[in-house]
């Protein structure tokens, strides 16, 4: 069926008066920009895929345990097989739309960081969108509604993440106003 996909972007196939399937992951034209004219290229990263696979083996460069070691060489391309749980940008969109609409702005819901205030133009719009029921959990057929997202600002969603089990907000709200209650008793000014 990927080849069938794939097709579609073939230009030998369509000037057959072929389609192929019409409905694939739109990463898959990049990937067909990235390796059909190259089989060469294709041929490497499959194999090295395929070794990866099949050796368990990451072809990570070696770790220098010196502790006076203040390099280490970086930029060096891999390919990586991992799996990603799909996620859908529409009702992130929604969520977003629906926040604006309430409160006109985007603010992340524990610690009320604003990208549009922080960033001006540039953060206009960004916050990221956290799951409240783990995507892993849900099985084919669950559907997510808005109120099972939250917006959070990129510190606060990984400090969700940080270690299982997972913060929900209001425990990591709960962690941000015990910080700032602490800090407001021990400054200088507080004396």
């Amino acid at each position: 069926m990927k080849c069938m996909n794939f097709r579609r972007f073939d230009p030998a196939y369509k000037n057959s008066g072929k389609v192929g399937l019409q409905r694939g992951n739109k990463l898959e034209e990049e990937v067909w920009r990235t390796f059909a004219d190259k089989p060469e290229l294709l041929r490497e990263v499959a194999s090295a895929i395929s070794e990866h696979v099949l050796n368990d083996d990451s072809n990570l460069a070696p770790v220098d345990d010196d502790e006076e070691t203040v390099e280490a060489d970086e930029g060096r391309l891999l390919t990586r097989v991992h799996r990603h749980r799909e996620r859908s940008k529409k009702i992130v969109d929604k969520k977003k739309d629906a926040i604006l609409k309430k409160t006109g702005r985007l603010a992340c819901e524990a610690c009320d960081f604003d990208f549009q205030v922080a960033y001006g133009a540039r953060g206009s719009g960004f916050i990221e969108a956290h799951h409240t029921k783990p995507v892993h959990t849900l099985r084919p057929g669950d559907k997510t509604k808005l109120e099972d997202l939250a917006l959070l600002c990129a510190n606060c969603h990984r400090m969700v993440h940080v270690r299982q089990p997972w913060l929900s907000v209001e425990a990591l709200r709960a962690i941000l106003k015990a910080a700032s209650e602490f800090d407001a008793k021990n400054t200088p000014e507080a004396a």
